[in-house]
């Protein structure tokens, strides 16, 4: 739409009316041409379009924009200086053609006719005059760049912008012939939305001029803020030509605004209007984030906005100090060209005077006044910026046009001198733009990427005050986007001045949650306001998401920090460990001292009628089994896992192989018909045969399991999240039942034999005891199987340690707690001899159970004998051949005391 508009609106003006007279064409062109404001000749002539006047409203200029002089003088400076120089184009005059952009679209129209028609109204013989300028430096705003690019276009005529940022001129498809010297927004806004993000502001208002930089601007940053996490509560634009009524509105949304942070991606137009609305209302209290447009603009920097913008920040590219540039600027007089309506107009704003009449009031200008005692955004060069991207402009034409006319590259130049052509092409002209790359004396390198654009590097400025009073321009930071995202935005640990000028304003939707809290979304609202919801046990928050601390981590109380995990396990230290150790050490000991007792008595009827060898054996097993559980406890190491089950099967079957080896003695020993029948079936090399297999099986299960798959330590944080149970882990749960399956296998038979020799004769009663602790042994390992497999953490082991230590001091107490308790027989003498011999006789009977022989052995110890003495008489003849001690309680005669030395 704009491009055919354009095009029409040229061919109209530019082409005139051709008539043919005779053998020639002529064009002619309607209108009266542009005079361009500033001038010279030269044998290459670069154009210049920038906004020295301001458009206010349809026919309305405000006074010349100080600032924008400054550029076009610097462009005048650079073109002076290369014309100066011996080694740049150095038999070439460079000329300029200054025009005035007016900062608006249809004065930027007519400002690039009159750069490429020239001065002259017809063109002889054909309508294809080339362009009065090669090169146009400018414009200073996205929109005009725009205008003059969809007309230069056509005739591909290279454009250089010291100050058009919008990101759409990026697009070579669009804009083959664009250069710019200046970042492009893209990465401008990019910056401001991490500069936000990295101050906290999560909640900020945005306001932008409305035309191309603002609009392609704002919509960058809001793209980009959304990306980090940043809300937008409102965005509205404004333009220079916008009613008074309009801009008020604008005002009454931000004041109305919760956000205390407003970015203003504004050109310097727009900025003005809108900060004489913010006066009018008083608005303040806010921080300021700029764009380059106008955050390095002096003449805002005073003290009449300072209520307002003092701590703005923004970024804005590098300064730089251009030698002798002062100098020149100070030069400056309406007397270089009295005729120049632009220098009057100058000095007059300058220095407050008229060249006209003396009016009242008027002070009449000398021309004699001087700039160095003005200080003001003309004679200002310690923020040279834009400035220095117009310097650069000029020498990147001056370089291609160096590299275009081979100057210094002929065999036959002289002087380094220049091979001039009379038609320089354009697109020659714009390849070797693209190709330039050279270094200025200050040390700045400058070239252009594929897409016409230098490097994205800025600085973050921060409006402070200085001891005066005035409003400086300090870097407390930079951005450069080359480098890697986490490294792009960098503080220099300068302080930053606050709009509070105290402490950093606070612009969220919602305050941050507390730890152990994470951020939901309300429905309807943006991403920036939530509510606060508590995390779950095990996870922590950064106060927008709860993230689950590690798997050997767990959350603290207020759910701020991961911390180490509780380490659980059975330990000697704790209450519960050093009881079940002080059990097993009780069991052990006892068991230790009945082995001592039976040791000292291994001579008497006693323990030799309950099979000593394999009592002792016995013994040994319980004692084994007793500490065995002390490898249940402590923390679990691989030696220790591997130990506590291979231990624990061994013990237990070597105990229940000796039990099962007193049992079957004693069935095979009470079922024989003759004593003699009993020999090879009781022999001591049977039992220990028995035994040792019975417990080698049970070996050669245990080396099986521990070969295939042993036990191992084990983490176990699947039971308990808030804390980690060092167990063993089985390695093979078949192994572990395979063990506790083969010991109650032997107890079971050791149950069923001894239930069978129940019906034994009542003096011998071993039979039974057996029963009973088989019976007290299995109902403590059906009981454990239930209670092991739902018993959590360390109570697993608990469990275990208990069925260990149950079932052995069932055992223990069993089998030979009654061997160690005072009986008694009582018989009936009548009293009469055999009747007391009788009752002797039934006193010592006893059927061995073991040894391999039918020694004859007595039932009791001792006997405690009659009133009468023939009674006693009888009794003590009887024991004394077995050295059986007899206590008379009666009057014993001392003779009879004396012939029968066993009486007592």
């Amino acid at each position: 739409m704009y491009d055919c508009t354009f095009r029409v609106l040229f061919w109209g003006l530019f082409m005139g009316v051709c008539r043919a007279e005779e053998n020639a064409v002529l064009c002619e062109m309607l209108g009266s041409p542009e005079v361009p404001l500033l001038t010279k000749k030269g044998d290459i002539t670069i154009g210049g379009n920038f906004t020295l006047h301001f458009l206010k409203l349809v026919f309305t200029l405000f006074r010349i924009n100080l600032r924008e002089f400054r550029f076009a003088k610097t462009m005048i400076f650079a073109i002076e200086e290369i014309n100066n120089s011996s080694t740049l184009l150095p038999n070439i005059s460079v000329g300029y053609k200054i025009f005035d952009s007016c900062g608006s679209t249809l004065p930027s129209t007519r400002a690039v006719m009159g750069l490429i028609n020239g001065q002259e109204r017809t063109a002889e013989k054909t309508c294809s005059s080339h362009s009065s300028v090669h090169v146009i430096i400018g414009a200073s705003e996205s929109s005009s760049t725009i205008v003059m690019l969809q007309i230069c276009g056509t005739f591909q005529i290279p454009v250089i912008s010291h100050f058009a940022t919008c990101a759409c001129l990026s697009n070579r498809k669009d804009y083959p012939s664009f250069f710019r010297t200046i970042p492009s927004d893209y990465y401008q806004s990019r910056a401001l939305a991490k500069l936000v993000k990295y101050f906290g502001w999560t909640w900020v208002g945005a306001v932008r001029s409305d035309n191309d930089y603002g609009n392609n601007g704002m919509a960058t940053f809001i793209t980009a803020a959304s990306q980090e996490g940043v809300c937008v509560e409102y965005s509205e634009a404004i333009s220079r030509t916008d009613s008074s009524e309009e801009v008020a509105r604008v005002i009454e949304v931000i004041r109305s605004g919760s956000a205390r942070v407003l970015i203003a991606f504004l050109a310097q137009g727009e900025m003005d209007i809108l900060l004489e609305e913010a006066l009018k209302q008083n608005l303040t209290g806010l921080q300021w984030v700029g764009s380059e447009s106008w955050i390095t603009a002096s003449h805002l920097a005073t003290k009449r906005y300072s209520g307002i913008l003092t701590g703005s920040l923004g970024f804005t590219i590098r300064k730089a100090k251009i030698a002798g540039l002062r100098e020149f600027l100070l030069q400056v007089n309406p007397s270089q060209d009295p005729q120049n309506n632009v220098l009057r107009e100058f000095w007059e704003t300058v220095f407050g005077c008229s060249f006209q009449s003396r009016l009242p009031g008027q002070i009449q200008c000398s021309g004699s006044e001087k700039l160095e005692d003005i200080n003001n955004p003309f004679t200002d060069v310690s923020q040279l910026r834009i400035s220095n991207n117009v310097y650069k402009a000029v020498y990147a034409v001056a370089h291609a046009m160096h590299n275009l006319l081979n100057c210094g590259q002929s065999p036959k130049a002289i002087n380094q001198s220049c091979i001039w052509k009379d038609h320089l092409e354009p697109k020659k002209i714009v390849k070797h733009l693209q190709d330039v790359n050279f270094t200025l004396q200050s040390g700045e390198r400058v070239y252009f990427d594929e897409n016409g654009d230098p490097s994205a590097t800025y600085e973050l400025v921060n409006w402070q005050k200085n001891q005066a009073g005035d409003i400086i321009f300090v870097a407390v930071g930079s951005y450069d986007a080359s480098l890697p995202n986490e490294r792009q935005l960098a503080m220099n640990g300068i302080n930053i001045t606050w709009v509070s000028e105290s402490q950093m304003p606070l612009s969220v939707c919602s305050e941050s949650c507390p730890p152990g809290f994470r951020q939901a979304a309300i429905k309807g609202k943006p991403i920036c306001c939530f509510s606060c919801i508590a995390c779950a046990a095990g996870e922590i928050s950064n106060s927008a998401v709860c993230l689950p601390c590690p798997l050997e981590c767990w959350s603290n109380e207020d759910r701020s920090h991961c911390v180490p995990k509780v380490i659980e396990f059975l330990s000697f230290g704790e209450t519960m460990g050093g009881l079940l150790a002080a059990f097993s050490l009780f069991g052990a000991s006892l068991t230790l001292a009945v082995s001592c007792v039976f040791f000292r008595f291994r001579h008497t009827p006693l323990v030799k009628a309950s099979n000593s060898e394999l009592s002792f054996l016995l013994l040994f097993s319980l004692t084994l089994c007793f500490l065995c559980s002390l490898t249940f406890i402590g923390q679990p190491t691989e030696w220790s896992c591997m130990l506590r089950h291979t231990a624990f099967g061994a013990s237990f079957a070597l105990c229940m192989s000796c039990i099962l080896a007193k049992t079957i003695t004693v069935v095979i020993a009470f079922k024989a018909t003759r004593p003699a029948k009993t020999v090879p079936q009781c022999s001591a090399a049977l039992q220990r045969t028995s035994v040792l297999s019975c417990t080698l099986l049970q070996l050669l299960i245990c080396v099986l399991w521990l070969i295939f798959a042993p036990p191992f330590p084990y983490k176990n944080t699947v039971h308990a999240t808030e804390k980690i149970i060092l167990e063993c882990n089985l390695g093979s749960p078949l192994g572990f039942w395979a063990v506790l399956g083969y010991i109650g296998l032997l107890s079971l038979l050791c149950f069923i034999l001894a239930f069978l020799s129940r019906k034994l004769p009542d003096n011998f009663n071993e039979a039974k005891f057996i029963t009973f602790s088989m019976l007290i042994f299995c109902a403590v390992w059906v009981t454990f199987i239930p209670a092991y497999v739902s018993s959590p953490g360390k109570f697993t082991v608990a469990v275990e340690i208990f069925a260990i230590l149950a079932s052995s001091f069932g055992l223990f107490f069993s089998i030979f707690a009654p061997k160690l308790t005072l009986g008694y027989r009582i018989f009936d003498s009548c009293p009469s001899i055999p009747l007391s011999i009788r009752a002797s006789l039934n006193l010592m009977n006893r059927y061995e159970s073991g040894a391999g022989s039918c020694n004859k052995l007595s039932n009791v110890h001792a006997v405690i004998g009659e009133t009468t003495s023939t009674s006693t008489i009888g009794i003590a003849r009887t024991m004394g051949p077995f050295h059986i001690p007899v206590v008379s309680v009666g009057g014993m005669h001392a003779l009879c005391t004396h012939k029968l030395p066993e009486m007592q």
